[in-house]
C-alpha cells in the first residue's frame, strides 16, 4: 500500500482491518460497510473479469481484490470527482493494473456497452449498490443525489444494463433494501435464475435493513431465501460473524 498525504475535504479510512485504505469526500456520497458486505457474497475467482456497477470511490471493488487476488476489475460511477479518487485509491492500495475506472451513467448504456469500452455478456461476476431510494421519497443534497436517488423509472434501466453485462452462466449480487425486493424479482424474472436472497439483520429479532440478492444469468433453477447475517448484539457490539467479514475479509456464502 503507498501513503499518500492527505488533503483537505476528504478522509483516510480503513476497511478489512486495514487491509485496504481508500480516500474519500468528507461530505457527500461516503462508502461504509454496504460495499463490504457486497463484495463479500461476490463468488469471485482468480482470473475472473468483474464488473462493479455503482462503484463511488472503488471501495467494494478494493476490497474484492484483496481477498481475491488476479482478478481483473471494471469500476462504472457516473460523478468525476469519485471516478479520480477510484483511479488515485487503486494505486494507493496497489491495484493500479488490476482496474479500470468508467466514468458513465449506467441507465444509458445498456444498447451502448462498447462505447465506453465494456463488453456486452463479458463479466463473469457483476455486483452493485444501487441508488437505495426512488425520486421523492427521500431528500439528498446535490453531492449525494447521484448516489442515493434512483431517477423515476431507472431502475428497469439499472437492470438492463446489468444483466446486458453479466456473462452467460455468470452471477449478478445485488443489496438494497428489503422493501425493493419486489420489483428485483420481477425485473430479473427470466434473465436470472438460482435467485438467493440472503437478509441482513442489524439485531437479533430486528426486521432486515438489507437484502443481499443473487442470480446465475440464464438458470432455471428456483429461489431460496437463506437465513441471513445478524450484524450486531444488543449492546452494538459486532457479532464474530459480522466482525470476521468487516475485519478478516471472511466471504459471505449464499451457496448454502
Amino acid at each position: 500500500m503507498t501513503t499518500l498525504p492527505k488533503r483537505a475535504g476528504a478522509t483516510t479510512d480503513d476497511f478489512l482491518g486495514g487491509r485496504i485504505s481508500v480516500i474519500q469526500p468528507r461530505s457527500g456520497h461516503r462508502s461504509g460497510s454496504d460495499a463490504v458486505w457486497l463484495q463479500a457474497a461476490v463468488p469471485a475467482r482468480p482470473r475472473d473479469r468483474v464488473l462493479d456497477v455503482g462503484a463511488g470511490v472503488g471501495v467494494a471493488g478494493l476490497a474484492l481484490l484483496a481477498r481475491v487476488p488476479k482478478l481483473e476489475l471494471t469500476a462504472i460511477e457516473i460523478d468525476a470527482g469519485l471516478c479520480a479518487l477510484a483511479t488515485e485509491n487503486a494505486a494507493r492500495n496497489g491495484f493500479a493494473n488490476n482496474v479500470t475506472i468508467v466514468e458513465a451513467d449506467v441507465t444509458l448504456l445498456a444498447r451502448t456497452l462498447q462505447a465506453k469500452g465494456l463488453a456486452r455478456e463479458g463479466y463473469d461476476q457483476v455486483m452493485t449498490n444501487p441508488p437505495f431510494y426512488a425520486e421523492g421519497s427521500a431528500r439528498a443534497g446535490p453531492a449525494k443525489a447521484a448516489a442515493h436517488i434512483m431517477a423515476a423509472g431507472a431502475l428497469p434501466a439499472w437492470i438492463g444494463f446489468l444483466t446486458a453485462a453479466t456473462a452467460a452462466k455468470g452471477r449478478l449480487t445485488v443489496i438494497h433494501r428489503p422493501e425493493v425486493l419486489g420489483e428485483l424479482l420481477a425485473l430479473l424474472d427470466r434473465r436470472f435464475g438460482a435467485l438467493t436472497v440472503f437478509p441482513l439483520f442489524p439485531s437479533e429479532g430486528a426486521p432486515a435493513t438489507r437484502i443481499i440478492l443473487q442470480g446465475r444469468k440464464g438458470s432455471r433453477a428456483g429461489s431460496k431465501l437463506l437465513p441471513g447475517l445478524v450484524l450486531h448484539h444488543d449492546d452494538g457490539r459486532y457479532t464474530a460473524k459480522a466482525e470476521a467479514v468487516l475485519r478478516q475479509g471472511e466471504r459471505l456464502d449464499l451457496d448454502g
